[in-house]
């Protein structure tokens, strides 16, 4: 039986949400040989994590306003001495396992890019000050999501991957980008 056709069983099986025991035993009959069933599963999607941590400075500010609207909307985060955070950055890479290695991608390898592309640039570092992204971009959590984003989508350069950031400022305050 083709891929392609194993593929579309497998698929009407999960919408008939037939239980798992009963639609693997239809699965197994259906293929000739176990590689065909094999590779169907080398081609689902998963997603692989790499959690770093990070501590940095930065004041939210809006230049273009007055002080008190500053005060207003960004209260003490506009501290003009600046205040800090422990950031838990969560790195999400989705996408196929690679027959040959077995890997979606080598954590060794990503955790090696956040280090030397976001963690180099961004730990103990005030983000207004220090880091060129920021000098015209506020700072806030959704900003510093985005900005990784981009830095470790240049350097992956993988089209076949969907990457999402997860940045904790807080443990109760997070964002997602994508969303």
């Amino acid at each position: 039986m083709n891929n392609q056709v194993l593929g579309t069983v497998i698929t009407m099986i999960l919408h008939l949400e037939i239980p798992s025991r009963r639609a693997s035993c239809i699965v197994h009959k259906l293929c000739n040989s176990t590689n065909s069933l094999n590779l169907f599963i080398l081609k689902k999607r998963i997603s692989v994590f790499r959690k770093e941590h990070f501590n940095a400075a930065h004041r939210l500010h809006q230049p273009a306003w007055s002080e008190e609207e500053n005060e207003r909307v960004f209260g003490k985060c506009n501290n003009p001495y600046f205040h800090g955070h422990n950031y838990e950055l969560i790195v999400q890479l989705t996408g196929e396992i690679d027959p040959q290695t077995g890997y979606l991608y080598d954590l060794k390898r990503l955790s090696d890019l956040i280090k030397a592309h976001v963690l180099d640039r961004f730990d103990h570092k005030n983000l207004n000050l220090e880091v060129e992204e920021f000098k015209q971009v506020n700072p806030t959590a959704e900003n510093i999501a985005v900005v990784i984003y981009e830095i470790l989508e240049n350097a992956i350069q993988n089209p076949n991957l969907d990457l999402k950031i997860r940045l904790y400022e807080t443990e109760r305050n997070y964002v997602e980008y994508p969303a």
